[in-house]
């Protein structure tokens, strides 16, 4: 039975990834040694390196006077190294769900934290409009995809301030104007690579201005300097990221991704809604193309289990809901293929057909 992999995170990676990275760990390069115990100071991981941070500007259209970072600790470690490196004064977050939130809590130890709006007495069902931005703020900070919640910024926003935006569940899935941006981050295990692996697309003209001294760690000038190998990197993650990019590019980049990821979310979303046993959680105007929350209708919340069942036991992998939301969560990132979705939809309309008995 084929197995389709609806987790939210670690998640679904695309198959050249898996199988290009593997044969990596047996024999990097034809040497017979690991890629787990090569030297990363070696010309041939240099050479990997180069090529994934080259893939990722050129993939997402990263201008000139930008640098792409890879650091460890995850987009978590992101949340306080951005305001290590850009709050002086006063920071802007947009509230939008529970990684918003933790960032934002972070940054309060830096000092003011302005929450511009937030949908928190909602449960994160949408995305907040027409808030303000304060113009005296250091940088503004969103959460572009929410995974838990299931709600998504689906175009860049103008902002008076430095713009820093997570992009960890949606990084290439959407093109994004990088210009608009001041730090875009994100933890690798989605849409990318394994855990282990953070990105930072950084414009550079935006970092030294803060009073305080910035442990080396914590400094993007650590990384931007060397090319991130002032420490060993995460070796095998960034092998995997640079399959998966090579991957992306061989389908035509993020344009066709995008409409790759239109179509798959359309039809499940189409499914839910015409579907009288389920029904979506987030706005509709606000629904993620990643992350697809659904529950089952008030009438039918008894069925709640033998649903998830009969989906697993029909190959549906980890699509059970963050206890945040409940019900169901698919998460169909690029690497999740039309077919995965096609089959959930069927099991959706199997188990309606035998229920509705």
């Amino acid at each position: 039975m084929k197995k389709y992999n609806f987790s939210a995170g670690p998640s679904i990676l695309p198959q050249q990834t898996i199988e290009e990275t593997a044969k990596a760990i047996l024999d990097f390069n034809g040497s017979t040694l690991s890629l787990m115990e090569v030297s990363h100071r070696g010309k041939d991981f240099q050479a990997v390196m180069d090529e994934t941070i080259d893939l990722f500007k050129e993939l997402l259209n990263v201008p000139e006077g930008y640098s792409v970072v890879f650091l460890g600790g995850g987009a978590s470690l992101q949340f306080c190294m951005v305001p290590f490196n850009l709050f002086e004064k006063k920071a802007a977050y947009l509230n939008t769900g529970t990684w918003a939130n933790k960032a934002m809590k972070e940054a309060k130890f830096f000092g003011e934290v302005v929450e511009v709006a937030s949908s928190k007495a909602d449960n994160y069902t949408y995305i907040p409009k027409d808030f303000v931005i304060p113009a005296d703020a250091d940088y503004f900070h969103i959460t572009s995809n929410n995974t838990i919640f299931g709600t998504e910024l689906h175009t860049d926003l103008d902002s008076p301030v430095p713009m820093v935006a997570d992009m960890s569940s949606d990084i290439f899935s959407r093109p994004v104007d990088v210009s608009k941006y001041g730090i875009i981050y994100g933890g690798a295990q989605k849409n990318l690579a394994p855990a282990g692996l953070a990105f930072a697309v950084v414009k550079n003209d935006i970092l030294g201005k803060v009073s305080r001294a910035i442990p080396t760690m914590l400094d993007y000038r650590t990384f931007i300097e060397s090319g991130s190998m002032f420490n060993t990197p995460p070796v095998v993650p960034v092998y995997a990221a640079m399959q998966t990019l090579r991957w992306l590019k061989a389908n035509g980049g993020v344009e066709a991704m995008y409409k790759v990821n239109q179509e798959k979310a359309g039809i499940l979303y189409h499914e839910i809604d015409r579907n009288p046993f389920f029904k979506g959680t987030a706005a509709v105007e606000d629904r993620s193309l990643m992350n697809v929350c659904f529950v089952m209708n008030d009438e039918h919340k008894d069925l709640e289990a033998d649903f998830l069942k009969f989906a697993t036991d029909r190959g549906m992998s980890s699509l059970k809901g963050h206890r945040s939301v409940g019900g169901f969560r698919a998460s169909i990132y690029n690497a999740m293929p039309i077919e995965g979705v096609q089959a959930l939809i069927a099991a959706m309309q199997d188990f309606e057909k035998q229920a509705g008995k």
